[in-house]
C-alpha cells in the first residue's frame, strides 16, 4: 500500500495551486490530509472522485477555516473512526483514522506552540494521544500514523539546531517523540534513512524553502509488528501546494 501524507495549508487553495494533477500523478492508494481549513460541504467531492478517490472522509474542526483531517482513499475501507472521543482533540478535527484489511491508517495533525496557551494545549494532546494510541495498539497492532507532529525529532531534523527555544525544537517535545517511538514506533523515514537531511515544512519568510532552511515535521510513524513491511519512505519536496511537502510511505501487506 503506497501511503502519502500532506499537510495542504487549505484544501481549497492547494487545489487552485494544481493539487489535483499532482495527485493524480502521484497515485497513492490512500493520501493522509492535514489542515485542510474547510467543511465537507464547501468542497467540490467530484473534483476527488475523478481522480479515482471515491472514498473521501472528511473531519473538519468545528471552527471555520481551521485545522482538520481527511483521508482519501482508492479503496474502501472496513472501517472510518473520526476522532478520538476525546473532546480536546476531536472539536479542533485532529485524529481519522482509516482501517484496510488489517492495516490501519491515522490522519493526525498535532497542535503547534505558537503562544503560552497553545504551547500548553500542545503539551495535553501529546500526552493524551500517546496513551491514545497505546491502547488502541492492542486492539489494531498494523498501525501507522502519519501526518505533522509539529516537532523536529534530532538536531539532523531542522536546518539549525541552535533553535531550542522555539515550539517545534524544545527539549521536551524532542523527549516526548522520542519517547513516543521508543514505546514501539519506527520512524519509516529515519529508519530506512539514518543519515539523509531533508526537511518537510519551510517558513514562508526569508525565502527559506529556495534555501532550504526547513524543519522536518511530517512523518510516517509505523507500529513495531509492520517494520519489516516498510519498502520505502521518501519525502517529496517538489511539490509546492503548501509551506509543507507530502511525505510518502510504502507498506507491504
Amino acid at each position: 500500500m503506497k501511503i502519502i501524507s500532506y499537510n495542504v495549508n487549505g484544501i481549497r487553495a492547494a487545489i487552485n495551486k494544481g493539487f489535483i494533477d499532482w495527485l493524480t500523478s502521484a497515485d497513492p492508494d490512500v493520501i493522509c490530509l492535514q489542515e485542510i481549513k474547510a467543511m465537507k460541504e464547501q468542497l467540490d467531492l467530484e473534483l476527488f472522485e475523478k481522480a479515482g478517490y471515491k472514498y473521501n472522509y472528511w473531519f473538519s474542526a468545528q471552527k471555520k477555516g481551521y485545522s482538520g483531517v481527511a483521508i482519501l482513499s482508492k479503496h474502501e475501507p472496513d472501517h472510518i473512526e473520526y476522532g478520538t472521543g476525546i473532546e480536546s482533540m476531536d472539536f479542533e478535527g485532529r485524529n481519522l483514522r482509516a482501517d484496510f484489511n488489517g492495516l490501519s491508517v491515522m490522519s493526525m495533525y498535532l497542535p503547534s506552540g505558537t503562544n503560552d496557551a497553545r504551547l500548553a494545549h500542545k503539551f495535553e494532546y501529546m500526552d493524551m494521544i500517546h496513551d491514545y494510541l497505546n491502547n488502541l495498539r492492542t486492539e489494531k497492532p498494523n498501525l501507522v500514523v502519519l501526518g505533522d507532529y509539529n516537532i523536529c525529532h534530532e538536531a539532523i531534523d531542522i536546518h539549525n539546531p541552535k533553535m531550542k527555544g522555539v515550539s517545534g525544537f524544545l527539549p521536551e517535545e524532542r523527549e516526548w517523540l522520542g519517547k513516543f517511538i521508543d514505546s514501539g514506533f519506527v520512524d519509516s523515514f529515519r529508519y530506512l534513512h539514518p543519515e539523509k537531511q531533508e526537511y518537510t515544512w519551510w517558513s514562508y519568510r526569508a525565502n527559506a524553502r529556495a534555501n532550504n532552511k526547513g524543519w522536518r515535521l511530517d512523518y510516517g510513524m509505523v507500529s513495531q509488528p509492520l517494520q519489516e513491511n516498510i519498502k520505502r519512505s521518501v519525502i517529496l519536496s517538489e511539490a509546492v501546494h503548501s509551506d509543507h511537502c507530502p511525505i510518502l510511505v510504502e507498506i507491504e501487506q
